[in-house]
């Protein structure tokens, strides 16, 4: 009798993580990082990024660099904290969004990449 098939990932179980750097050495720096360590399968980094919010009452207008990770939701605490102790800035943007759908190769293999 054959075995069953494995289920299909469930695009819940997965989430897309934002973070911003000041420029493409740092946020290649913690990708890499990431990658190695598990925690991230994949990371995507954006340049020509322009980022204008208020700090400490002012407002700033800075060039960053956006990096798109994917990752497992239930890393997600993990990735944060680690983030947070290779992150130069002293409140980095980490933010994890969910995913609707996803192709369950891609998801797979995130999967098998961050185990």
């Amino acid at each position: 009798m054959a075995s069953p098939a494995p289920a299909a990932p469930c695009p819940a179980d997965f989430v897309v993580v934002l973070m911003t750097a000041p420029d493409t050495d740092v946020a290649g720096r913690i990708a890499n990082t990431l990658v190695d360590e598990k925690l991230v399968a994949c990371a995507n980094i954006l340049p020509g990024l322009r980022s204008i919010y208020r700090w400490e009452g002012k407002r700033c207008d800075e060039a960053e660099v956006l990096c798109l990770m994917k990752t497992r939701l239930d890393l997600f605490p993990a990735l944060r904290d680690r983030i947070a102790t290779l992150h130069p800035y002293q409140v980095p943007e980490i933010i994890a969004l969910p995913l609707a759908a996803g192709s369950a190769p891609y998801l797979d293999w995130i999967r098998q990449s961050t185990e």
